[in-house]
């Protein structure tokens, strides 16, 4: 399990999205002060929880989000993710039952936002969790809240200067005791919780018990008018079986009765319906009346105007006659003089001008029919002046070919009459035929409203009948309501008199055809009035409420007591377990401070050369008193409590100093160096970081405090931020942090074997 790789966006002066990936065992960072370098340790420790501003040089969370510059935008959030390898299962959780399970991820991603209003996200492989579960996770992986595993600059010399109690605290944590602390105190916090719970129980059962031995007597007195309230159970039971009976019988009826009739008066309605389309009709009828009238006045007016047409044909007829024989006669005339002619040859020409005369006066014309009448008795006129009229004053004989063209015309027009004629004929045919068709249509009409009539009267009879079933049923409905009604009352009293057995009616067995016999069932309900007052008489009123409330309080009690019985049962648990894990906290915290003496006399020897160095847990006391209020008050004369703290021993070599305070401030820098790489060894966690803890060495020092950076990077993965060319050395990967022309921290990454050939 190692550290795999860090993530930052926004962070500080880390703009863009920037990766350090750890595939080394050492990693270094370098730089020139102001780049950035520093940055990265605060975005470790702010990932994994770090909650004073102070320690990330802020004042607030807006202060770790990058501020902008000229020209890279402001950021509105800060988010560092950090990964670890956990394909061996080491990082570990504690479930709801405080014990621990594995986090079942080959990798492990923890993360953490910050907004502009200071607010926080943390995140484990994209879920949200809480601040307490990050600590507790990374807590399992020797990653705890002293930050043993951050040591920055000028804080190397924090574990020496550190109070008793502030060593053990460091020292718990390197030991990977965190996650016992945290179950102790979870422990200890559900066994006071639960003392309280014991408390709070004890209460209500002391209030329950007079209530609960009030209802017992109660209860009592029920049963000593139990065969009173058997009898009216029983009475009960055969009534309610009855009824029930009854009411599903009459439902049944009545339920078909009604679909009977809403289907008869439904067929009523639909005929109804389609009668009254019938009469929808009449205005119809109407319309075509309208419309028979309309043809006939089109018939006489057509049939005015055909014979008007006929005469006018006669009147043609007679003058092509008259034309033929004129055409007829001597091609030869004499014109003479003062000619008389004979008034036998003038009498047709007169004749057919007063026939023309006598029509306008006899008839009714139009203008057009008038003018057409004046028209053809002037070109009559006008034949006859130009017939009989002189042509000289001498008498002359001259030939006189025929003229034809009058004839033609009287023809065309003749022709034209006819055909008119035969149109008009056609249109008094077609007017007669849509005549008698609209007659046949009133006719039917008339008879199909007839009968209609007819058939609605006996279908008003028919509705009228089945609307006085309908309201019968209506009042059977009624009645059965009325029986529901006091079926419901009487359950209601019976289930207040003898309780909720009497639900089991339902099994209870009857003849069915008894369950129609009224009288009986009224007998029966007066038996059970009688039986009611008995036992309203003997003092027990509301029997259900009271066995429902004595034996709501008796299972009350009864779960109190169960509850009080877990309570105490987890109480001597949890002591148990409190024990146990003071026990194993006690015995891993000395066993781990053997090792850690072992490692840090190692190393000790390592940086001075020779010497000694030690851990030893001393007792610190502590006079302490509780008050009436259960306060801790400090009292001289209150018991004495103790409380383990570590104190450090060193012997240089070649000195008599044995006390911290008597060291140079370099031998107190190696001697918290070899401390801290102690605490690393015993369990090592999954990285490192150092932050120029090596400022401060001279040449041969920084050449030790190498040796021990590869010893120490076979069990962690090192980010060492340095300026040392020794440390450097050591690394497999250097990256080197600048600030780039945009004003945002870069970082640049090298291998250590391609920098020394570049180098060469």
């Amino acid at each position: 399990m190692h550290l795999k790789r860090i993530d930052i966006v926004g962070f500080k002066s880390f703009a863009k999205k920037t990766t350090l990936t750890f595939e080394a065992p050492i990693t270094t960072i370098v730089g020139p002060n102001g780049s950035g370098k520093s940055n990265v340790v605060e975005a470790i420790r702010f990932v994994l929880g770090e909650q004073s501003m102070k320690s990330l040089r802020g004042k607030g969370g807006s202060d770790l989000i990058f501020k902008g510059s000229k020209i890279l935008p402001k950021q509105n959030r800060a988010y560092v993710a950090m990964v670890f390898d956990n394909t061996k299962r080491i990082f570990s959780y504690t479930n709801e039952n405080l014990r621990s399970s594995l986090l079942e991820y080959d990798e492990v991603t923890i993360s953490r936002e910050v907004f502009q209003d200071g607010s926080n996200v943390y995140a484990i492989n994209g879920t949200q969790v809480r601040l307490k579960d990050i600590t507790e996770l990374v807590a399992s992986v020797n990653i705890g809240t002293s930050s043993h595993h951050i040591i920055s600059q000028g804080e190397a010399d924090r574990l020496l200067s550190a109070s008793l109690k502030d060593r053990r605290t460091m020292v718990e944590d390197a030991l990977g005791l965190n996650v016992y602390q945290y179950r102790l105190k979870d422990s200890e916090r559900k066994l006071d919780k639960t003392r309280e719970n014991v408390k709070e129980i004890n209460v209500m059962r002391r209030e329950l018990a007079p209530h609960l031995a009030f209802l017992k007597k109660q209860v009592e007195k029920i049963e000593k008018a139990g065969e009173l309230r058997k009898e009216l159970e029983t009475c009960y039971l055969e009534f309610f079986k009855k009824e029930e009976t009854y009411i599903e019988q009459e439902r049944a009826v009545v339920h078909e009765e009604r679909a009977m009739i809403t289907q008869a008066l439904n067929e009523i309605d639909q005929t109804l319906a389609v009668l009254t389309e019938t009469e929808e009709q009449v205005p119809v009828v109407q319309t075509q009346s309208a419309r028979r009238e309309e043809l006939s006045a089109q018939i006489r007016s057509t049939q005015a105007k055909k014979d008007e047409l006929v005469r006018s044909m006669g009147r043609i007829e007679a003058l092509i006659e008259m034309e033929t024989a004129r055409l007829a006669a001597p091609v030869s005339v004499e014109k003479v003089k003062n000619t008389t002619v004979e008034f036998v040859t003038v009498r047709t020409s007169l004749e057919e001008i007063i026939g023309g005369i006598d029509r306008v006066l006899a008839g009714e014309h139009t203008i057009d029919s008038l003018k057409h009448e004046l028209a053809q008795t002037r070109d009559t006129l006008r034949a006859c002046i130009v017939r009989y009229t002189p042509m000289s004053d001498s008498v002359r004989t001259e030939v006189v070919e025929p003229d034809t063209t009058q004839l033609h015309e009287y023809e065309t027009t003749l022709g034209s009459l006819k055909s008119s004629d035969m149109a008009l004929e056609e249109e008094i045919r077609r007017l007669r035929g849509d005549l008698e068709a609209i007659e046949k249509n009133v006719r039917d009409a008339q008879m199909r409203t007839t009968e209609a009539n007819k058939e609605r009267l006996e279908l008003s009879i028919k509705r009228n009948e089945i609307l006085q079933k309908q309201t019968m049923v209506t009042i059977r409905h009624e009645r059965l309501s009325e029986v529901i009604s006091r079926f419901e009352s009487e359950m209601r009293d019976a289930v207040e008199l003898v309780g909720q057995p009497i639900t089991a009616y339902v099994r209870f067995e009857i003849d069915q055809k008894s369950a129609h016999d009224r009288e009986g069932q009224h007998a029966l309900l007066r038996k059970i009035e009688r039986l009611k007052i008995k036992l309203e008489e003997s003092g027990i009123g509301g029997v259900g409420d009271i066995m429902k409330e004595f034996a709501d309080t008796t299972e009350r009690d009864q779960f109190l007591a169960r509850e009080l019985h877990d309570l105490e049962n987890s109480i001597q648990s949890l002591a148990v377990l409190i024990t146990e894990l003071k026990e194993t906290l006690d015995r891993e915290f000395k066993q781990g401070v053997e090792k850690i003496n072992i490692a840090f006399q190692k190393f000790f020897e390592l940086m001075f050369g020779g010497g000694s160095a030690f851990l030893s847990i001393v007792l610190e006391n502590k006079r302490t008193r509780k008050g009436d209020d259960d306060t801790v008050v400090a009292d001289e004369q209150a018991e004495l409590s103790f409380e383990r703290g570590i104190d450090i021993h060193v012997s240089l070599p070649h000195k008599k100093t044995k006390d911290l305070h008597m060291l140079s401030g370099g031998e107190r820098s190696l001697t918290s160096i070899a401390l801290l790489f102690a605490l690393s060894q015993v369990n090592p966690p999954p990285f490192l970081v150092l932050d120029e803890t090596d400022a401060a060495l001279d040449e041969a020092n920084a050449r030790r405090y190498g040796d021990m950076l590869e010893r120490l990077s076979g069990s962690s993965n090192l980010v060492v931020v340095t300026h040392n060319r020794e440390t450097m050395s050591r690394a497999g990967v250097i990256y080197g942090v600048t600030v780039g022309a945009d004003g945002g921290s870069k970082l640049l990454s090298i291998k250590f074997e391609e920098a020394e050939k570049m180098a060469k």
